[in-house]
């Protein structure tokens, strides 16, 4: 069981944590996708996962594409936010239809970030 005492919430979210909160949700190790929209970032649990045969990623791969997303929302400082999130959605991924948490970002980083996707 992940740990959500105050002083975790603001902890950065690491690789080996997502992956055991996806698992340990959805018996499935989706994917995750920083998306920009109408000047917004999102992220998404994709409904394609590791475990799928077709699935386009080696585990490895997958572990450095999801510490990259990490990397952004770490920096962001929404590791709680989006923690949270991932822990309580009573949603799940479906075939097509991605989860969507829309991110909070404010300030001269958030900007410079959104920049770097845009491009």
């Amino acid at each position: 069981m992940l740990d959500l005492r105050p002083s975790s919430a603001a902890e950065p979210l690491g690789v080996e944590e997502v992956i055991g909160c996806l698992r340990q949700r959805w018996r499935a190790t989706y994917d995750l996708q920083l998306v920009v929209r109408r000047g917004r970032l999102y992220l998404h649990v994709m409904w394609a996962y590791l475990e799928q045969q077709s699935f386009p990623m080696d585990e490895n791969s997958y572990r450095d594409h999801l510490a990259e997303v990490l990397d952004v929302v770490n920096r962001l400082g929404l590791a709680g936010e989006v923690r949270n999130w991932l822990l309580t959605t009573r949603d799940k991924p479906r075939l097509g239809k991605a989860l969507s948490l829309q991110l909070q970002v404010e300030g001269p980083e958030a900007e410079s970030l959104l920049k770097e996707f845009l491009v």
